[in-house]
């Protein structure tokens, strides 16, 4: 069995989940922020949006730079509304659902490097930086999401099972 045969399926449920909750991002709520620390709710929407594009930067490349020399810097943005977080979502997980299934064996195992302004910040094997950033940090940020939009009195949809707001009384 080819690893991309185990890896598809937690893909998909984990987009479907992430979708499902990006759904309920109100809109005209984009510069709320649970703190002054935290993320506004429309840049965290956004950020989710962006995370399935690693999928694609780990497996069909050897690196990224954050800052790379003689180029501007990554500058987050934040999308206007609902509609505009889904859709890029929605591209960004086909986009990264394609790279993930023609991907081969032998390249799960390949470096990877993380760089800012042409310095290696880490190197991992493509496996983790897939799992780490295009998984793990998905999940993570998702999770974030979930308290954002309970303080905003929106209802969680359930992610591995029903949420307390589907549960039936």
């Amino acid at each position: 069995m080819k690893m991309v045969d185990l890896l598809l399926p937690e893909f998909d449920e984990e987009m479907a989940a992430t979708r499902r909750m990006l759904e309920r991002v109100p809109d005209g709520k984009s510069q709320w922020q649970p703190h002054a620390k935290s993320m506004t709710l429309g840049r965290l929407a956004t950020h989710i949006s962006e995370i399935p594009a690693w999928t694609v930067r780990s497996l069909t490349h050897g690196e990224f730079d954050v800052a790379p020399p003689g180029s501007p810097p990554f500058q987050p943005r934040t999308l206007a509304t609902t509609a505009e977080v889904l859709a890029q979502f929605d591209r960004n997980v086909a986009d990264g659902r394609r790279a993930l299934a023609a991907t081969p064996d032998d390249e799960f195992g390949k470096p990877w490097s993380f760089k800012r302004a042409g310095q290696t910040i880490w190197t991992r094997p493509k496996h983790e930086v897939y799992r780490r950033m295009g998984l793990s940090h998905l999940v993570h940020h998702r999770a974030q999401l979930g308290v954002f939009l309970r303080l905003q009195e929106v209802a969680i949809p359930g992610m591995y099972g029903p949420s307390a707001d589907e549960q039936r009384r």
